[in-house]
């Protein structure tokens, strides 16, 4: 590991112009700025939210930041922590597919966190946030791609904190030395196990909102001029060698800074559960629309994915699943878009959990792996219906609905965010989410971005 892969990004974050950045990622970053506010609205009305929110203020009294929905006045890190739970706890926040990390849920809640506990006079802007937000996800994304061995942590929430923390360091002025500082306080903190992901607990998304607490520490703690470990990412006790079992290629990340726009590389998440399920709904959706069969028409189905997605989502089917065990079970996801046409919010309630249809659908879906040299591969993804008359259809996916070069259109994206809206824990007027739309779309032009989180309020 010749390249100090951390020195590079703390030059790129630190030294990087706005005017550095091209149109194509500015509009990347608007978009899924956006997306990002949207699922953690939505977020907001999971349970395990609900029963979050009122905790929050026990942990400290503070009047830095909001909890958005609830409006709650909190310290910067209980509200980012919040906030980055509800973006994350659906499942259905964007993902950077090379590295297998959501990005935003925890540079977006930490970003605006930092913003709103600027003193009076010292408003973050528009502009400013959305650099602030591209150059943590060049972070995030390029740590997690260096990665290259078997995924042995929570690699989503612990990549995203390094990126959450630049964007957090880039807001508050500090100079590249104090970002490392920074990276060395959030590396004692980090968190991320997979035992969530594998018992289903929805446990998992608070490691994300753990991270986004953890970053804004760390960036108080480096502005303060406490000293911190540096050589924390590549060092022998360092990321890549504990968190990753040492297998980085930092080089090539290293090489593309300022070349490569990471924020361009996000796939949006149609469907709100484990995008390594998507395959399975997008294939299945898209047989259906060209050869007309029902729910009821099929006997069985069989989908191929890499050993990656294979490990993490095929999970057998339960017959009364936690909402976070089902979003990341390939049969039932798949079982659920059969029958409903799609995937929603809606249909991880109670009620439709314990659907007998779908359990007796997904007893008919199977996972198999499909042999790929890449350790982060989550596609090609095989698909292969077998009707009761005796014809089968069959579809490989290499992009799936949402990656970049299968994008949503606009009027998509777009209404996925309307309905989110109307998911949350308490009710927010319609006129607020298009007053929302409107604000992200020229983002640019916003003089306090305290406005965004304004919106996001009863």
């Amino acid at each position: 590991m010749s390249v100090d892969l951390l020195e590079r990004l703390a030059a790129h974050v630190t030294a990087t112009p706005p005017e550095a950045v091209p149109a194509a990622a500015r509009d990347a970053a608007r978009t899924f700025i956006l997306d990002t506010l949207g699922v953690a609205v939505a977020g907001s009305g999971d349970p395990w939210s609900r029963q979050l929110a009122p905790l929050l203020p026990a942990w400290g009294a503070g009047d830095e930041a909001t909890l958005w929905v609830h409006g709650t006045r909190l310290p910067a890190g209980s509200a980012a922590l919040g906030n980055a739970h509800f973006a994350h706890c659906l499942e259905f926040d964007c993902l950077h597919e090379a590295s297998v990390v959501h990005l935003m849920a925890a540079t977006l809640s930490v970003a605006l966190a930092e913003a709103e506990r600027r003193p009076p006079g010292r408003a973050v802007t528009g502009a400013e946030l959305l650099h602030a937000v591209v150059l943590g996800v060049d972070v995030a994304a390029s740590i997690g791609e260096a990665a290259t061995g078997p995924m042995r942590f929570f690699r989503p929430a612990t990549a995203s904190a390094w990126g959450a923390t630049a964007a957090a360091a880039r807001l508050a002025g500090l100079d590249a030395a104090g970002l490392r500082e920074a990276w060395g306080a959030l590396y004692g903190q980090l968190s991320g196990t997979l035992q969530p992901h594998d018992e289903g607990s929805p446990l998992l998304a608070m490691q994300m909102g753990f991270n986004a607490r953890a970053a804004l520490a760390a960036v108080d703690l480096a502005r303060a001029g406490l000293p911190a470990p540096l050589d924390v990412l590549q060092g022998p006790y360092g990321y890549f060698a504990l968190f990753e079992g040492g297998a980085a290629e930092p080089e090539p990340m290293a090489a593309r800074l300022g070349r490569e726009w990471q924020i361009t590389r996000l796939s949006h998440k149609p469907f709100p559960s484990g995008r390594l399920t998507h395959g399975s709904v997008d294939g299945l959706l898209r047989l259906q629309a060209v050869h007309g069969f029902a729910a009821e028409d099929v006997e069985a189905v069989q989908v191929r994915l890499p050993p990656l997605a294979y490990r993490l989502v095929a999970r057998p089917d339960v017959p009364d699943p936690a909402p976070a065990y089902a979003r990341l079970c390939l049969p039932f996801v798949a079982a659920t878009a059969l029958l409903r046409g799609t995937v929603d919010v809606p249909h991880f309630a109670p009620e439709a959990l314990r659907d007998p249809g779908v359990h007796a659908l997904a007893a008919r879906i199977h996972a198999e792996p499909l042999p790929h040299p890449d350790e982060r591969a989550i596609t090609p993804q095989q698909v292969r219906v077998h009707l009761r008359s005796g014809a089968t259809h069959e579809i490989e996916l290499e992009h799936v609905l949402g990656h970049p070069l299968a994008p949503l259109g606009r009027e998509q994206h777009l209404a996925k965010f309307r309905r989110n809206w109307g998911y949350g824990a308490l009710p927010l007027p319609p006129e607020a989410s298009e007053a929302l739309i409107t604000r992200v779309e020229a983002l640019e032009t916003l003089p306090d971005v305290r406005e965004l989180v304004g919106l996001l309020t009863p």
